[in-house]
């Protein structure tokens, strides 16, 4: 991923003139005349050893109509919007003016983090309004002159901290995806069994997942001991998943604190759409996760939709109900929760549910237990001559129904792989065996070997017993 910045302020204040100057060539149209640039131009920039992309925007105008000039201001806002970082021009000769400081007390409203840039500060000429930028409030500016490369020194030291912090996450999600690679390194083929010691033996991957200000920032800083993680009463406070070490009863974990997930078209602000793509990368690499919910508003489509997320990417999933000290009822509260997973959830039976407070701690231990549990089941594997006489004894007691007149022959099951516990059904002909019937084998593995509340994978294929003599 590439850092990307886009150059933004009033009219005439020298910003393609200093797109021409980050990408090496006149590319951007320039003139003193003010309102040449009008559509969003990208370019490829180099700072030293600082390679992004730069946007060159139209002069921001207070105009909101449908004027030309509105279409326009649209347009940079929009670029401003989708950036990493915005420079905000100011003409150091011409000092500040009215519409600086309107836009840029636009611009603190927004996330988007802005540098304040004093162009056309060669000579003593720029020095007054230099010092008039300081009252805008965006921080310390930084002089330049576009037009004679002046100060393009100081403009690097400012944005290398951007740079290095988009470095650091992307650095994060290679270690993720680099573990991941591991994982399925180990998995074998054709049913033969391997030591699965390198795997359990690395930190246990535990993301915290839900709704935004359900606790999740508090439920890891109650179990870390400590504030580590930023929390409050506003929705949307975390905006990075944020992985802290940890130990407890001497098993390393990766604690991984992820931004609230809201219903997608709900989602407007581009930062927010960013930190929900984080929070589905950190559920793809975690081994189990944690879904937390309010207590007070348990299960709405949002969960729902977060929960299966989890179980379709194959990872093992416990539900803690947090706030749980706020619900007078207690028991008629759990019911609801149960029936409502039941209906739907269906292909994952049995999950772990914990109520908690990460307010006052009560229930931690409980959350802690479930997620040794159910990453032990997670990991389970069944020897392959356990599951055949399993399979016998099925067979004997329930064939699989005819169909077209012909009844499918199950010959063989073995467990290729674990992470999530996936079996291979060898049958005559794979297509000829109803759903039901595989909806059938899966719910009866899971109750006869205990593997419970995690997802269960049952691969139908046709073929021979892979290892039958001859």
């Amino acid at each position: 991923m590439t850092l990307t910045v886009a150059i933004i302020g009033r009219p005439n204040v020298g910003k393609s003139t200093l797109f021409n100057r980050l990408v090496g060539k006149r590319v951007a149209i320039v003139d003193d005349m003010p309102g040449v640039t009008r559509d969003r131009r990208e370019g490829d920039a180099t700072l030293s050893d600082l390679t992004f992309k730069v946007i060159d925007t139209a002069g921001l105008e207070d105009a909101h109509d449908e004027s030309l000039e509105a279409r326009m201001r649209s347009q940079t806002e929009a670029a401003f919007l989708e950036a990493d970082v915005g420079l905000m021009l100011i003409d150091a000769r011409a000092g500040l003016t009215p519409i600086d400081e309107y836009f840029a007390g636009w611009l603190r409203r927004h996330d988007t983090p802005v540098i304040l840039v004093a162009n056309k500060c060669e000579g003593a000429a720029g020095q007054p309004g230099l010092l008039e930028a300081y009252a805008l409030g965006l921080g310390d500016p930084v002089p330049l002159s576009a037009e004679h490369g002046e100060g393009l020194a100081d403009l690097y030291d400012a944005l290398r901290p951007y740079a290095d912090a988009l470095a650091e996450r992307e650095a994060y999600a290679h270690s993720l995806e680099t573990q991941q690679d591991a994982d399925e390194n180990v998995y074998e083929d054709g049913g033969k069994e391997v030591d699965d010691e390198a795997v359990l033996s690395r930190p246990l991957q535990l993301a915290i997942v839900g709704r935004p200000n359900v606790g999740k920032s508090t439920l890891i800083n109650k179990l870390l001991g400590e504030e580590r993680l930023l929390t409050g009463p506003e929705a949307g406070i975390t905006r990075d998943s944020i992985s802290v070490p940890w130990e407890h009863q001497g098993r390393a974990f990766h604690l991984v604190d992820t931004a609230g997930l809201r219903r997608r078209a709900k989602v407007t602000e581009k930062v927010e759409a960013l930190s929900g793509a984080e929070t589905r990368r950190a559920i793809n690499y975690a081994q189990v996760v944690v879904l937390v919910l309010d207590a007070r508003d348990m299960l709405e489509k949002q969960d729902l939709t977060i929960a299966r997320g989890v179980i379709d990417e194959g990872r093992a999933l416990i539900i803690a109900v947090n706030k749980w000290d706020l619900i007078e009822n207690g028991k008629e509260a759990l019911d609801r929760l149960h029936d409502r997973l039941e209906t739907s959830l269906p292909q994952v039976r049995g999950v772990p549910i914990v109520t908690l407070s990460a307010k006052t701690g009560k229930g931690l231990n409980k959350v802690l237990d479930a997620v040794l549990d159910v990453f032990e089941v997670w990991n389970r594997r069944i020897p392959t001559s356990a599951l055949n006489r399993w399979l016998e004894d099925i067979l004997e007691h329930h064939q699989p129904p005819l169909v077209s007149g012909r009844r499918v022959k199950v010959r063989y099951i073995t467990q290729p792989k674990t992470r999530p516990p996936t079996f291979a059904l060898f049958v005559s002909h794979a297509k000829g065996l109803p759903e039901s019937y595989t909806r059938y084998m899966a719910s009866a593995l899971r109750e006869d070997f205990g593997l419970w509340g995690i997802p269960l994978r049952l691969l139908v294929r046709k073929g021979k017993n892979p290892y039958a003599s001859g």
